[in-house]
């Protein structure tokens, strides 16, 4: 089996990573590509109470488990299956659900913390960052968290004040600068996307290449 393609995406909360992301798997096929997502992998809270979780720093890379990440970027880059966690956001914590994800040619590993990690970077090939104006990923988390994760208004400016915007400045932004590509305008910037697509489709084709000699 050739090796897959390893695509990272990061880029402040609401900047639009998730569609861009979106277009790429629709555009390369998702019998192309697996998804990892870096949320999925939020450590465990079960063992501390509801108002304890809500109190976590969720935008620090501490509290996302990304060594087990890597071991299952490693898994499916050997050609072996992985069961990627699935994280409950309204209660904080891990499901005992799983996904089953099998390798494919492309791997996208996404979230906000994905390009601060060194071990993560150097399994790359191409390393994007989706940029969006700070009211505009404000306005989009405000959107996500009411209507995807039962929060409350008041609950998410509060997180956003104490942990979302301080994190954002002192990890997610300065991790743009190991970005080998950053789309302005979040997800709304086709033409630096569909660059993005052509050297993804380049180098797979290159590796199918490679595997027949």
């Amino acid at each position: 089996m050739q090796r897959p393609v390893i695509i990272g995406i990061a880029g402040g909360s609401g900047s639009g990573k998730s569609t861009v992301l979106s277009y790429l798997v629709n555009e390369l096929g998702s019998d192309t590509v697996n998804v990892l997502d870096h949320d999925a992998y939020y450590s465990d809270l079960n063992h501390l109470s509801l108002d304890e979780r809500a109190l976590t720093n969720f935008d620090h890379p501490d509290t996302l488990e990304t060594g087990l990440l890597i071991e299952h970027l490693d898994a499916l880059l050997g050609g072996s299956e992985i069961e990627k966690p699935v994280y409950d956001f309204s209660n904080h914590t891990r499901t005992d659900e799983t996904v089953t994800v099998g390798p494919l040619p492309v791997i996208i590993v996404e979230g906000i913390l994905v390009l601060t990690d060194p071990r993560l970077i150097q399994r790359m090939d191409i390393k994007i960052f989706v940029d969006a104006d700070s009211d505009v990923r404000l306005i989009r988390r405000i959107r996500r968290d009411l209507l995807e994760r039962g929060r409350s208004l008041e609950s998410i400016l509060e997180q956003y004040e104490r942990t979302v915007k301080p994190m954002h400045v002192k990890f997610v932004e300065p991790s743009k600068r190991e970005a080998d590509v950053i789309i302005p305008h979040g997800g709304f910037n086709r033409i630096a996307i569909d660059l993005v697509l052509a050297r993804i489709q380049m180098l797979v084709g290159r590796s199918r290449v490679e595997q027949l000699f």
